[in-house]
């Protein structure tokens, strides 16, 4: 069994930071790509960054400048550098990962959430 855990989630006010972190736990063989996405009530979840295992990182045009995706292979972590927070950023941030499983091969695996609002 595989499982992803997001933590760092927060209220903060505009113009500032958060880290926001995710691990995989279980049977893992291997980590392949991972992805940051969120989602705000009554809208579908949307990508924010997706890094490769080889740490080649793809950005949505609303994180692109502002947001830096990274992962270290070695703890099957992924986190999330968010700077510059505008009121719209405010969502619930979702870990995915499409992992290797010694058990069942490969599948994609989601976390919990982890809420974000930005707010004076």
């Amino acid at each position: 069994q595989v499982q992803l855990w997001e933590s760092g989630g927060s209220l903060v006010e505009p113009g500032g930071s958060l880290r926001l972190s995710c691990a995989a736990t279980g049977r893992i063989y291997r980590v392949n790509n991972m992805s940051w996405y969120r989602q705000v009530p009554g809208k579908e979840r949307e990508l924010v960054a997706t890094i490769s295992r080889g740490h080649t990182a793809n950005y949505a045009d609303s994180a692109s400048g502002r947001f830096i995706i990274s992962r270290d292979n070695t703890k099957n972590t992924m986190f999330l550098e968010m700077t510059n927070l505008k009121a719209e950023d405010t969502a619930v941030y979702y870990c995915f990962a499409n992992v290797w499983t010694y058990d069942t091969g490969v599948m994609d695996f989601w976390g919990q959430g982890t809420r974000v609002t930005v707010s004076s």
